[in-house]
């Protein structure tokens, strides 16, 4: 087994597209299933919607969401999935990465981690 990387709650990631990478703050969510995007960002970088829709339940109910698919660095590695489109604009964190980015790296998430102290 690889030397786990250990994530707070806060971290800069890149979001990778064939003609830029994006740096972005984003906030992780161990109990968020799906992970999620702005949807102004996600039309900036122009990442494509996919065919895929997931349903999501969040603190503003149930809702469908449309989805795209995007390649991230984070902790080291380089990572594809789907990201659901949200309304983010108002929220600090255009990225909220969740449990089916976290699952593929070797990630442990300590919220002390960036914490001044």
């Amino acid at each position: 087994m690889s030397k786990r990387v250990i994530l707070g709650l806060i971290e800069s990631i890149k979001i990778l597209t064939d003609k830029e990478e994006e740096l972005v703050i984003a906030r992780i969510d161990t109990g968020a299933t799906t992970s999620s995007i702005d949807m102004y960002l996600a039309e900036k970088l122009g990442l494509q919607i996919s065919d895929e829709e997931k349903i999501v339940k969040s603190a503003s109910g149930i809702e469908k969401r449309q989805m795209v698919f995007a390649k991230i660095a984070i902790g080291g590695y380089e990572i594809e999935d789907y990201f659901t489109l949200a309304d983010r604009h108002h929220l600090t964190y255009s990225v909220l990465i969740g449990q089916n980015i976290l699952k593929q790296g070797e990630f442990i998430v300590d919220p002390l981690k960036g914490e001044d102290q």
